[in-house]
């Protein structure tokens, strides 16, 4: 075991640990989290720096440049729509937070597969080929890496409401999806998209008038 991961538990038993042990206790007898987040697997971005969350506030779900698939039976993708299913229809939670990022290394083989027009042969080039739609979308040659970056963040919010039990929880009022972009240099979250709740969305017109 590489003793940077040993050292780094030692210092989690000996500090975090002992400072939080009644919360980690209780978090041993279930989870409530009410926000979900789709993030990217990339080492640079961790959701829980980012947002300052502590243990149990966070559903995460890491993959390779923040994709969420569209809703379907057939294919291969089912290991991000498996662990959404369980955060809407088994938690609860009422939100789902796509998080997209700058010099993402996923949008960046996506970009040059496309541009390529090579087959998807490895695992990631099948696995982003799902959004190839936002490199054709844009203009060509000169469209940048952080165009479909942020194309893809609308992509994964879009396709969060092909499946049923999320679209129904939106319409219902229990549920609003969020589009954000992180900027590793800068340290900065835009919000792109936003799809409120029912019950958000007319409280929000409520307050307007």
């Amino acid at each position: 075991m590489p003793e940077s991961l040993l050292a780094g538990y030692r210092r989690f038993r000996e500090g975090y640990y002992r400072d939080h042990r009644e919360r980690l206790e209780a978090l041993a007898q279930g989870q409530s989290p009410r926000i979900a987040v789709v993030s990217c697997c990339d080492s640079r971005v961790d959701p829980a720096i980012v947002f300052d969350a502590q243990p149990g506030e966070l559903f995460v779900v890491r993959n390779v440049a923040s994709l969420v698939p569209p809703c379907e039976s057939e294919g291969q993708y089912h290991g991000t729509s498996a662990a959404l299913e369980f955060a809407v229809t088994g938690l609860g939670v009422a939100h789902i937070v796509v998080l997209g990022h700058a010099q993402c290394g996923g949008i960046r083989a996506l970009v040059d597969h496309r541009r390529l027009g090579t087959p998807p042969r490895s695992f990631i080039a099948h696995w982003v080929s799902m959004a190839y739609p936002c490199v054709d979308a844009l203009d060509g040659e000169a469209t940048s890496q952080k165009a479909v970056e942020q194309a893809a963040v609308r992509l994964s919010v879009d396709n969060l409401q092909s499946f049923p039990w999320i679209a129904e929880r939106v319409a219902s009022g229990g549920l609003s999806l969020h589009g954000w972009y992180y900027d590793l240099a800068t340290g900065t979250v835009e919000r792109l998209q936003t799809i409120e709740a029912a019950a958000d969305q007319q409280r929000h017109n409520e307050e307007a008038r």
